[in-house]
């Protein structure tokens, strides 16, 4: 049991997200799925700014913020963060100021992409964004205007990309708990639960959550799409432990614990794959969900492959997490009109 009562906590989002089958999707895939059941569980679906997994994480952010008397949280990521795009629509939610620092990461310049998409919902939910170049150091930026607001007697809350501190984290922890409880209801032993890793704290909480909860770990899984696999694997590693360290401390988790797939990762962050195209297409016209293109739509084509290449055995259960970032589609209509329908 996860005593998760002692750290501040601003409820965002209904819970437990609900656990569907993909029914029309396996159909679809027939004996291309060799006997493996498919599920999803959809934290896109929660009911503020869009919906996606960062509102768990930002339960806890925010709650940490206004314990510690803030009245404006910043935080950092690419120009179409769908964490970013969530912190400016729960601040306003919960009434914190919000100012984002966002790099240009991916090498696009058209309309599309930098007014579209997340970054038009950033301005419409009234944060103050700060776009800087691509190598621009955003976390110094951002440190730097936090100790200016400062000075002016303003009280700001601070926290990383993705919201994957420790503290942000412990939203995947308790996911981990809420997911084992789902199961057991519904009488579903996954034999894996799979999900994007990008900042890593969706993948190092729920690592960190089964561990101490005394379950295996690597019933988690991640697909890389932001760094590589040997990176992922080393950030991932160092949040979970962090993490860990708050939930029990003096456990550790060693690298064997953490289970990533670098392989559906394509060129780099941002940059569409056939794989992506083929899943978002494929969720899309079976069962009627949207995967975004950048997070979840790679992660799903990992989730295709593996089992397409019998990496699972018959009647396996594998949960597939719904991460959210439908927003970005828009900034990425360009990356389907031109291939194969």
């Amino acid at each position: 049991m996860l005593d998760l009562d002692r750290f501040p906590r601003l409820a965002l989002l209904d819970r437990p997200t609900p656990i569907q089958p993909l029914d029309r999707l396996s159909a679809h895939l027939g004996a291309a799925l060799n006997g493996v059941r498919m599920f999803v569980k959809r934290d896109d679906v929660a009911g503020i700014g869009g919906g996606g997994n960062k509102l768990r994480k930002l339960e806890f952010l925010l709650g940490a913020a206004r314990a510690e008397g803030a009245d404006t949280v910043i935080t950092v990521g690419a120009l179409q963060s769908n964490h970013a795009r969530l912190t400016a629509a729960a601040a306003a939610r919960a009434g914190f100021a919000c100012e984002l620092f966002l790099t240009r990461s991916v090498p696009r310049d058209d309309p599309a992409y930098t007014g579209n998409g997340n970054r038009f919902l950033d301005d419409l939910f009234g944060a103050r964004v700060h776009e800087l170049p691509g190598d621009a150091d955003s976390w110094a930026a951002a440190e730097a205007r936090a100790d200016a607001l400062r000075a002016e007697g303003r009280r700001v809350y601070v926290f990383p990309s993705g919201g994957s501190s420790p503290v942000g984290c412990l939203g995947y922890a308790a996911c981990a708990a809420e997911i084992l409880a789902q199961s057991t209801a519904m009488g579903v032993a996954f034999a894996r639960v799979l999900v994007a890793n990008g900042s890593a704290g969706t993948h190092a909480g729920l690592a960190a959550g089964l561990f101490a909860v005394g379950r295996d770990p690597r019933l988690a899984k991640s697909y890389a799409v932001l760094a590589t696999q040997a990176h992922a694997e080393a950030e991932t590693l160092a949040k979970a432990n962090a993490t860990l360290a708050l939930l029990r401390p003096g456990a550790v988790l060693s690298s064997a614990d953490i289970v990533i797939d670098g392989g559906h990762r394509g060129s780099g962050y941002g940059i569409p794959t056939d794989g992506m195209r083929e899943a978002v297409r494929m969720m899309a016209r079976s069962e009627g969900v949207l995967l975004d293109p950048v997070y979840s739509g790679k992660a799903f084509a990992g989730l295709l492959y593996d089992v397409r290449s019998g990496r699972y055995r018959p009647g396996d259960a594998v949960l597939f997490l719904m991460t959210g970032g439908v927003p970005g589609l828009f900034a990425y209509a360009s990356a389907f009109a031109n291939a194969e329908r």
